[in-house]
């Protein structure tokens, strides 16, 4: 879905009609926080979001899960697989499966590490567990009561924070936010931005750890488009972070295309697309993720094949912290 502008206003008469929805939603929302969930049989660490919309999730995933194996862990990813038709729970093979079957970030991130897909998420422990796994890295599903969560790491926008800090649909946050304070060990706040230095402030009240993240583009990617005027789109949840990135790396953005978040590209799409770079002579860009849905028809593989991808990782400021606070964590969960 695409997010509401008047999310991201302090205040919108809409929002106001809105709110007695966003108290009804949140209630409910709450009292699930409260339900005590299935126990693994192995630490899981929940990375996820307050609210609707993207922070830099799947990035933090993949830099957990490269920290995890340098600590000696077997780190396997459970995701619901949204976008993706198929229930599960199924271990997700990159060269087998599509986006439209298991979702693009589950795609995506199958590259490089396992991951289960399953609908209901407390029936992927046994096949995570059936992988070796040491931890399960619960990918999204803060809110979700079915399994109990050894770890629960929140990640936020620097930039854009919560918004208006209402509850869906009045705003963007899928629970009121003190619950979901409470449940948060640790903040991971991506970018440099002071939107989210409230919420920092109450996670540190409670003990909780805070850390700041940068994503870090691929040296390959920054060299492919260095010199080149390209026309850069995006179907995630903020296009606008992606557009950003590139002009902070130099590369000259002559036109740009923002799209709901996991849109499925049509041939409409992709033909203007097309005829935007060739009259004025650019680049396509995307990023990993929506070039994985690309890559997902057989007839817009030839397109895809043109379109250069931007990779990014996550970087922690303060990397040994994270790796202490991992260590410990999880070997209380242990005992």
């Amino acid at each position: 879905m695409r997010e509401p502008a008047f999310w991201h206003r302090p205040s919108s008469l809409l929002s106001q009609l809105l709110a007695p929805l966003g108290v009804l939603y949140g209630a409910i929302a709450a009292r699930r926080l409260m339900r005590t969930g299935l126990r693994a049989g192995v630490p899981v660490i929940c990375v996820g979001n307050y609210g609707l919309g993207g922070a830099g999730k799947t990035p933090t995933v993949m830099a957990l899960a490269g920290i995890l194996r340098s600590l000696g862990e077997t780190p396997v990813v459970l995701s619901r697989g949204y976008g993706g038709r198929l229930h599960g729970p199924l271990q997700v093979d990159a060269h087998r499966h599509t986006a439209t079957e298991v979702g693009d970030e589950p795609l995506m991130m199958a590259r490089t590490i396992p991951v289960i897909v399953s609908r209901q998420r407390a029936a992927g422990v046994v096949p995570a567990r059936a992988l070796g796994a040491s931890v399960i890295l619960l990918d999204d599903g803060f809110q979700n009561p079915a399994l109990a969560k050894d770890i629960s790491l929140i990640v936020i926008d620097g930039d854009r924070g919560l918004g208006n800090k209402r509850v869906f649909p009045a705003g963007p946050l899928r629970a009121p936010l003190p619950p979901q304070l409470s449940r948060t060990d640790a903040l991971v706040i991506v970018g440099s931005g002071v939107a989210a230095d409230d919420v920092a402030a109450g996670v540190d009240a409670r003990r909780g750890l805070v850390l700041r993240a940068k994503l870090v583009p691929d040296d390959a990617s920054v060299a492919a488009l260095r010199g080149r005027r390209v026309c850069a789109f995006a179907g995630i949840g903020d296009p606008a972070r992606f557009f950003r990135s590139l002009r902070a790396c130099g590369i000259d953005v002559a036109a740009e295309r923002a799209f709901a978040d996991h849109h499925r590209f049509s041939h409409h799409d992709v033909a203007e697309l097309q005829v935007r770079a060739s009259r004025d002579g650019l680049a396509l860009v995307t990023t990993e993720k929506d070039l994985a849905r690309l890559r997902n028809s057989e007839s817009l593989a030839a397109f895809a094949q043109a379109v250069v991808p931007f990779a990014v990782r996550l970087v922690f400021d303060d990397e040994q912290a994270l790796r202490s606070f991992l260590t410990d964590r999880i070997a209380r969960a242990r005992r």
